[in-house]
């Protein structure tokens, strides 16, 4: 466990492991849960489809494009719940792809017309 206090602010980089320098990774989506088997009922978003949830979740640079470096202020739904656990998913996407999610940043996924 890593223990922090309300407030404080909560540095995390994830990386993926590959001799391909072409990779990039992104934040997609980062949700916070008091319980590690449950992230849909009791749940703080903290990043979905890549837009900020959290007015205090920042994007910080990484000299490597396969690591992505973001963090947050611990927020007061730590104060209600002895333990708060975090799931990300990333996007590994190639360097340079500019129509790759990687690089559209915070955007609604298209939804499909339904038709009449």
């Amino acid at each position: 466990p890593y223990y922090i206090d309300l407030n404080q602010i909560l540095f995390l980089q994830a990386s993926v492991r590959s001799s391909d320098s072409n990779l990039t990774v992104s934040v997609d989506t980062c949700v916070a849960s008091p319980d590690p088997r449950d992230f849909n009922t009791v749940v703080y978003p903290i990043i979905k489809d890549g837009c900020s949830r959290d007015p205090s979740y920042a994007t910080y640079s990484s000299s490597d494009s396969r690591s992505a470096r973001f963090g947050f202020s611990a927020f007061e739904f730590i104060s209600r719940h002895r333990s708060v656990f975090l799931r990300c998913q990333l996007l590994v996407c190639r360097l340079g792809d500019l129509s790759s999610r990687c690089h559209q940043g915070c955007g609604r996924r298209a939804r499909r017309d339904a038709g009449s």
